[in-house]
Formats: structure tokens, C-alpha cells, sequence
């Protein structure tokens, strides 16, 4: 295929090149290190972490070898870089402790060990963050991320349906659990974490469907791809695993219309029949195809889910159903808004919400709740308001940087663009209920799609200014 066709914007650089050996590899290995983690049931476990954590320091060092090798520093620093540079500083300053006389140690943390295990996870992830912005910038590794995300996606999904109807009690058919799993599905422990990751996923190649920037033959694909991935996430039966997914379809429709209606009146074509049939179909067939998949696989399991009351089985100790959503999750965020209160200036710690929840809790103490069940609840009862600040900042130069790069010139890097924010708004629904961010595979993956979107809003300014010289046919033929 000719280099012009499969870049817009001329050939690779050398950094891009086949020629650069490390920086393929990096690349790769930060690809590996998402699908090690996805398969290492969202890497919970202390050693899956530790593993994780290898890897991407030797990532790193890898990074630092190819600039002495290359006589030259090139780094990019998102501006999302700040936020969580500021979330890691705030948690180093709670982690601080003094001992008195006594030997008694004080700090802001009520458990100093955890908020600084949680410190060593948020950097490792900020260094995957960087590896990701600096190394999927340009055309090519672009397409290794999106091709990779689509088909471990579609995988990933597949195995999740085939196990969930042989599951034997063991992951993988081998692999005891150490605790009883509350809801398994594919290779996670919890079924809300498969949905969460799984819903990032899926609007990436639903947004090059609507926008129609793939060959035909390639969107057919896409479709299979999307359809399975939304019948695993709605036989995972997690409910607001499906609501997040009808909020990302919902994002990923609205902003492909503008550029559809756009090119349609400068073409002289109907806008009806060039923009709105056309996702009309696609949305039907794809619906039609997931509800047949739903209803072969057993749509009554399904059904009884959305009436069925929550069975808080994530509260370990509880050892019986609670009969329903506010009142599963209600105690939770009742007793969390009590910890916000009595922290609400620098919070309990991070990462030490678990060790803090039974001095707030009105439960008897035989129930232990590791997360509050809602990320944004959690980071302030964590970090108090200096981190509910820091997460506010994150996501005002997020959805910034997201209709930034939307509207990109260059139509494959907009549509990109499109898939990786259809799949954060989907996490950002998700997270009101549940707490998909403290899984590391699933905030590896939200981070991933977050420095995609931005450097692809870095390079709106110079793609606008050679906009002239880009080759838009030989793009949606050959992409």
C-alpha cells in the first residue's frame, strides 16, 4: 500500500519508521503491558502489579537508552500530565508521617502503607502515560493502538461468552480463584470491571463505521466487532455497564453528524439521506444484531437482571442480598459523604478509604467495603477537596483537548479522535457507580485513550495549517 494512503500526512517520520527498532519496541511493549494486565484478571494482585511495574520502568529505561543513542531529547507533556503530577504530589504529602516520643507515627493518611502502595500504581500508570503520548503519536503507531484495541476487544469478548456458558469455578478452566469470585466474567473477577473495559473499547470502530472512513469490506468487520462486544457487555449483566455503553453510542452519533451534514450540503446531497439514513441503518443493524446474539446466549437472564434487586456481593462479610440499587449502594455513599465530612479539606488518604470506611460506617463492623463505589465520591473522600480540585482540573483540559481533536482536519485522526472520547465519556458515566479507576488495566486503558486524544489535539494547529496538502480520498480508501 502507498505510503501517502496509509498517512495523510506524507510519510513517517524516523521516529516512525521501520527503521526505529526501540521505538517499535516500546510501543509494543506498552501494547503488551494492556494485554498482560486485561488477562491477569485487570491486575488486582500484588504480583500481577509488580509485573506491570517491570514493565514499564523497563519501558522507560528502554525510552532512556534510544535518547542517548539518538543524540537528542524529543519529549511530549500533555497538559493531562499536570493534573496527575499535582494528584501524585498530594498524595506524597499525606504519606509524610512524624513519631513523637512515644514512637506513635502521625500523618494525614489513617494508613500510611496504603496510600503509599496506591502512590506507586498512580506512577507507574503516569509513566505509561508519557510512554503512550510520546510514542502513539504519528500515523502509524496510531493504527498499531487502534487495530490492537479492536481485535484483544473482540477476543477478549468472545472468550468472555464462551466461559461464562462452560464456566467451571476456574478462571481459564485451570486457575482456582483464591476468594470466591462475587461475578466473574471472561478474565476478570467482577463482571462491571469486564463492561468497563470493554465499553472503551467499543466505540472506536463504531465511530470509524459512522463516519465511514474504512472500505466496506473492513466496516463489515467493525460491526461484527461492535456487536459482539455489546452482547458480552450485556451478558456480563452489568447494568450500568449498559447504561455507560448506550451513553457512548449516544456520544459517538451526535458528534459524527456534524461533519456527515457538513460534507453533505458542500456535495449538494440530501442531508437526511447522506447523514441521518445511513447511522439510522447502521444503528438498527447493529442493535438487531445484538439483541439476536442476547436472545440466542439467553435473553431471560438478562431480563431478570434489569428487574432483579442488587445483590451487593462486593460487601465481603454481608452474606446476603440487599433488595435494591440506592439501598445496595445508599449505606455506602451515606457513610462515604460522613467520611467527606469529617475529612473534607485534605481527606483520609489515598488510596485509604478501605481502612477508614468502618470509623464512619453505621453498620456493626462485620462488613468491609474496600471502594465507595463511586470514583468521584472516593477521590474526595481520599484527597478531600484539594483532590475533588485536582479531578475537576483533569476533566475541564479532558473535554477540552476531546472537542479539540474532534475537529482535527486530518478525518482519520478526527475519527480516532471520536472512538477514544466515546470510550472515556463511557468510563465517565460508569465511574458515578462503580470503580473501574482503581482497576489498573481499566485506568491503564482510560489513560491510554486520554493521551491519544491528547496529541491529537497538539497537532490540530499544524494539520489545519497544511490542511491543503492532505490527501482525504487516498485516506478513507487506504486507512
Amino acid at each position: 500500500m502507498p505510503a501517502d494512503k496509509l498517512f495523510p500526512e506524507g510519510r513517517p517520520t524516523q521516529s516512525e519508521s521501520e527503521n526505529d527498532f526501540l521505538g517499535n519496541v516500546i510501543a509494543i511493549g506498552l501494547l503488551a503491558g494492556q494485554f498482560f494486565t486485561a488477562l491477569a484478571f485487570g491486575a488486582v494482585e500484588a504480583w500481577s502489579i509488580a509485573v506491570l511495574g517491570f514493565l514499564i520502568i523497563s519501558l522507560f529505561v528502554l525510552w532512556v537508552v534510544k535518547t542517548v543513542l539518538d543524540g537528542r531529547l524529543t519529549a511530549t507533556v500533555p497538559s493531562l500530565l499536570w493534573p496527575l503530577i499535582a494528584l501524585f504530589i498530594w498524595g506524597f504529602l499525606q504519606s509524610l508521617s512524624r513519631t513523637d516520643d512515644s514512637g506513635k507515627r502521625f500523618g494525614v493518611s489513617l494508613d500510611l502503607e496504603a496510600t503509599r502502595l496506591a502512590l506507586e500504581v498512580l506512577l507507574i500508570l503516569l509513566f505509561a502515560f508519557l510512554i503512550v503520548a510520546n510514542f502513539f503519536a504519528g500515523s502509524k503507531r496510531l493504527l498499531w493502538f487502534r487495530n490492537f484495541l479492536i481485535l484483544f476487544g473482540l477476543g477478549l469478548s468472545v472468550f468472555g461468552l464462551i466461559q461464562k456458558f462452560t464456566w467451571n469455578g476456574k478462571y481459564y478452566w485451570l486457575i482456582p480463584p483464591s476468594v470466591a469470585p462475587p461475578s466473574p466474567f471472561s478474565s476478570f473477577v467482577n463482571h462491571n470491571h469486564f463492561a468497563g473495559f470493554i465499553e472503551m473499547i467499543l466505540p472506536i470502530p463504531l465511530a470509524m463505521i459512522f463516519v465511514r472512513v474504512v472500505q466496506k469490506e473492513i466496516a463489515i468487520f467493525y460491526g461484527f466487532a461492535v456487536a459482539m462486544m455489546g452482547v458480552a457487555i450485556i451478558v456480563s449483566l452489568s447494568r450500568w455497564g449498559m447504561v455507560s455503553l448506550t451513553a457512548s453510542i449516544i456520544f459517538v452519533v451526535l458528534f459524527s453528524l456534524q461533519p456527515a451534514i457538513r460534507r453533505a450540503r458542500k456535495m449538494g446531497e440530501s442531508v437526511w439521506r447522506a447523514a441521518f439514513l445511513p447511522r439510522i441503518g447502521a444503528l438498527a443493524l447493529i442493535a438487531s444484531t445484538i439483541f439476536m446474539g442476547v436472545y440466542w446466549t439467553g435473553a431471560n437472564e438478562v431480563l431478570n437482571r434489569l428487574g432483579q434487586t442488587e445483590v451487593q456481593s462486593d460487601l465481603r462479610g454481608a452474606g446476603e442480598q440487599v433488595s435494591g440499587f440506592l439501598e445496595s449502594r445508599g449505606p455506602i455513599w451515606r457513610d462515604t459523604l460522613a467520611m467527606i465530612r469529617e475529612n473534607w479539606l485534605t481527606g483520609v488518604g489515598f488510596g485509604a478509604y478501605e481502612t477508614a470506611y468502618p470509623m464512619y460506617s453505621k453498620s456493626n463492623g462485620s462488613i468491609i467495603v474496600s471502594q465507595a463505589h463511586n470514583d468521584y465520591l472516593q477521590i474526595i473522600a481520599d484527597c478531600g477537596v484539594i483532590g475533588g480540585g485536582i479531578a475537576i482540573w483533569f476533566a475541564v483540559v479532558l473535554c477540552r483537548n476531546l472537542v479539540r481533536a474532534i475537529q482535527h482536519p486530518n478525518e482519520v485522526k478526527s475519527v480516532m479522535a471520536l472512538g477514544c472520547g466515546g470510550g472515556l465519556v463511557a468510563m465517565l458515566v460508569h465511574s458515578l457507580f462503580d470503580f473501574n479507576l482503581q482497576i489498573p488495566s481499566n485506568a491503564l486503558l482510560f489513560l491510554s485513550l486520554a493521551a491519544i486524544v491528547s496529541n491529537i489535539q497538539v497537532s490540530v494547529g499544524k494539520a489545519t495549517a497544511r490542511k491543503d496538502s492532505l490527501n482525504l480520498d487516498g485516506t478513507l480508501q487506504g486507512v
